[in-house]
């Protein structure tokens, strides 16, 4: 059996060609094709429509693809794919990329698409969602990028593999790069232009084209600076100066701030502009890390509370006793909250890669749009002539029809009737072509009518058209107006503002509030607050707001600590820093803007505070006074390692009716007793005690009478008492009588007697179910704050009262 041969048979013979190449010039030659192909096809943008190639393509093919503002939105997948198969000669990922910045409202200023879903955030902090759930179709503004690309406005050049044909630039119907940017890297070279105000660059070009000699002061007169997505504020406008004369520049962007009361506890810095691409996520990072490491004091919490709704806004609390305006200052120098912007303005201007100053981008972009304008107007001229022509055609065949219909069916063939229509009416075959075409239904009367309206209307377009293509200043008024038309329907306002500089930063000593004095303040309704000083406060004559009564006020430091009092016998530190700040305007004792006793003090449910103290030791000490008729001088001994003491060792069922920081030690204590009877003494009768001591007696009570208030008084004062009488059995909204008298009417008595009658009972008046004594004037107040009107003073010291106007909830003297 024969075998097959399993040998392969020898190669045929070819000829041995090798080339010899040196390596650099192979390199070199490499290195340039890629970086053209970077420079021209990928990174800069033309300086005539505001776009790189992959922005141009992605405009044009959702303009072919029929996704205006008036339709439905589509995949952005289905673009994405139209996109890459047809015109874009890379990666689905580029273009999706680009398409997402094109919808981002907070990176560019006019978007170029209508996005539906999630396209992102600010920062990139929150990256947009796949392609194949989100949507899009073209934003109001894009169609005047591509208005007109058909009447022959721009050229077209064969895409990457020949069959498809796309725009080589947009008719752009504003000047898009100025008014949205460009950012690239590409070999060599880079391009960073910031947005502008479409309004401002608008007015600019129109100036350029009444005035085209016009100076770079001129034109900033409209232009003064960029105006970004995103707001926040442009710190020194020189660099910007340098940029639109060079092209090249640096400007600072710092966020916008606000110095809130956050918290009924602390000021806040609220940020609501950020500088541009800086998202809230890396500001709170960083804020945090610096926090950790301790290089940024006076920083307690950073909350992010942005929302669809209200936008930005970044809340960052400040510690109390320091000043948020210097924080503020530490937060701009250490964060991103501010930014520097390099401008390099670089752009392709015939096929070229050069460096523009603001008038060259306005200049390259207004002859674009006077050649797109005069290419429009010639196209547009022609198609009316076109038109025209078939119309005289139509309107001379109308006026013998009868004769045009005898040569059409006495004819053997169209081509015959053609020839003698031709030759019969002098028409041209175009002409002649389109009467044979006309169907027999346009040749009525009223058709006729139609036809020589067209041709007048006609007539007047193209001498219209030709009067423009003629007049170069016909021309230049055309854009100018239709510039103008884009502004009034686009144009926005300015967000960001413009600073020449960010004045003289605090320095670094006042970054903490210093311990200069205040007055630490309590009113009717429970408000606690501090003043900006340690002096009085006026007490007005117009009309009081609410909560103007106040209790109780002793000086302090802002840095230091002051003492509640409670019914219960406790005394409370409280930190003066931690207590709202008064406006340094108030004209009265106002305490609206304080904050309630409940966001410093835990309470019980019985528990009131009384009054204030200061906690300095070398002080006269407290006087208290019992509901059982007990007075105490309490010596100040208050430790400072401890937050809660106790002032005073309570009986059983007894508690703190009222209490005071002596001043002097030479004050009257004053009590005043249900049934009526006043007590007055020195304060020099009471004993100083220890904190632990239960006091002594301090009024004596009758059977079934107790204390309803006890305050000390300056004798050499002008002072007065204010009782009001009521039932035992309507004590809350019963009739009430009151009386006001001067507080010299009472002599002084000694300690633990009955005192003297300050007011006579009326008629169903069995107890008192207010009083009070106290420096003058007097100022009263309802439960809910607002202001009561006071009787006329009455010098009789056990007269009977009269009725109130209104109902008095609280009395207290001067807040000083």
């Amino acid at each position: 059996m024969a075998r097959r041969s399993t040998k392969t048979p020898p190669p045929e013979a070819f000829e041995e060609r090798i080339l010899d190449i040196d390596v650099v010039d192979e390199m070199q030659g490499s290195f340039l094709e890629y970086a053209y192909s970077v420079i021209y096809s990928r990174a800069l943008p033309d300086a005539r429509d505001g776009m790189k190639p992959v922005h141009r393509r992605i405009v044009y093919q959702m303009n072919e693809m029929g996704l205006r503002p008036d339709r439905g939105y589509v995949k952005c997948a289905r673009v994405v794919g139209e996109v890459m198969g047809k015109l874009h000669p890379h990666g689905d990922a580029s273009i999706y990329d680009a398409l997402v910045r094109m919808a981002q409202p907070f990176s560019m200023r006019l978007p170029l698409v209508d996005g539906h879903g999630n396209f992102g955030s600010l920062g990139n902090d929150d990256p947009p969602a796949a392609m194949r759930y989100t949507e899009c179709r073209m934003a109001d503004a894009t169609g005047l990028m591509t208005e007109s690309i058909d009447e022959d406005t721009v050229d077209f050049q064969s895409n990457y593999d020949g069959q498809e044909r796309e725009p080589v630039a947009l008719p752009a119907a504003y000047p898009n790069l100025l008014v949205n940017g460009a950012s690239g890297i590409a070999v060599g070279m880079a391009t960073n232009m910031p947005p502008h105000n479409l309004s401002e660059v608008v007015a600019a070009a129109r100036h350029l084209i009444r005035h085209p000699n016009a100076d770079l002061e001129t034109l900033m007169r409209h232009v003064p600076g960029p105006d970004l997505p995103t707001g926040g504020r442009i710190v020194g406008l020189n660099g910007i100066r340098d940029a639109y004369e060079t092209g090249r520049g640096t400007f600072k962007i710092r966020a916008t701030v606000s110095v809130e009361t956050v918290t009924a506890r602390r000021k806040g810095l609220v940020v609501t502009e950020l500088p541009f691409t800086v998202g809230p996520e890396k500001v709170v990072a960083k804020i945090k890390d610096l926090v950790g490491s301790k290089k940024l004091q006076g920083i307690a919490d950073v909350k992010d509370l942005t929302d669809r709704e209200h936008g930005l806004r970044l809340v960052i609390e400040v510690k109390n006793g320091f000043i948020p305006e210097a924080v503020l200052e530490q937060l701009y120098k250490l964060t991103p909250m501010e930014e520097s912007f390099g401008i390099n303005n670089v752009a392709l201007v015939d096929g070229q890669p050069l460096t523009l100053g603001l008038k060259e981008l306005l200049e390259v972009y207004l002859d674009h749009r006077f050649d797109v304008v005069r290419r429009r107007s010639e196209f547009r001229r022609g198609k009316r002539r076109d038109r025209l022509h078939l119309v005289e055609g139509l309107l001379v065949a109308l006026v013998d029809i009868d004769e045009v219909i005898r040569l059409i069916r006495s004819s053997e063939n169209s081509a015959q009737a053609k020839e003698r229509l031709i030759e019969r009416f002098s028409l041209s075959e175009v002409q002649t072509q389109y009467i044979l075409d006309t169907p027999l239904r346009r040749l009525t009367k009223f058709d006729r009518i139609e036809l020589e309206a067209e041709r007048d209307r006609l007539t007047s377009e193209i001498e219209e058209l030709t009067r423009i293509l003629d007049s170069d200043a016909e021309l230049r008024k055309l854009v100018s107006s239709e510039l103008a038309s884009v502004a009034k329907k686009f144009g926005t306002p300015r967000r960001t503002v413009l600073l020449e500089s960010a004045g003289a930063p605090a320095p670094a000593a006042s970054l903490q509030v210093a311990d200069d004095p205040c007055r630490v303040l309590l009113s009717s309704t429970g408000l606690l607050a501090r003043t900006a000083t340690a002096e009085p406060l006026a007490v007005g004559e117009g009309r009081r707001s609410k909560h103007d009564v106040v209790v109780s006020a002793v000086l302090a430091t802002q840095r230091g600590e002051v003492g509640a009092v409670t019914s219960t016998g406790r005394l409370l530190r409280l930190p003066v820093i931690d207590l709202p700040q008064l406006p340094d305007t108030a004209a009265e004792p106002n305490l609206a803007g304080g904050a309630q006793l409940a966001e410093f003090l835990s309470l019980e449910a019985d528990e009131d505070v009384v009054c204030l103290t200061t906690l300095d030791e070398s002080s006269p000490g407290l006087a208290l006074g019992t509901l059982q008729g007990v007075v105490k001088r309490v010596v100040p001994d208050y430790p400072s390692n401890k937050d809660e003491l106790e002032v005073i060792a309570l009986r059983d069922g007894d508690r703190i009716v009222g209490g005071t920081e002596l001043r002097t030690g030479e004050e009257d204590l004053v009590f005043i007793a249900s049934d009526a009877q006043l007590l007055r003494y020195p304060a020099s009768q009471v004993r100083p005690q220890g904190r632990a001591a239960g006091g002594m007696a301090g009024i004596k009570l009758a059977q079934g009478s107790s204390v309803v208030s006890f305050t000390a008084v300056d004798p050499a004062s002008d002072a007065v008492v204010f009782t009001v009488a009521g039932s035992q059995g309507t004590l809350d909204d019963g009739p009430t009588t009151a009386k006001l008298t001067p507080f010299d009417q009472y002599p002084r008595k000694g300690r633990a007697t009955g005192g003297v009658r300050c007011q006579r009972f009326l008629k169903g008046e069995d107890l008192l179910v207010l009083a009070w004594a106290g420096a003058a004037p007097a100022r009263a107040a309802q439960k809910n704050g607002s202001p009561a009107q006071l009787p006329e003073p009455d010098p009789r010291r056990d007269g009977s009262g009269t009725p109130l106007t209104s109902p008095v909830a609280v009395v207290a003297g001067p807040a000083g």
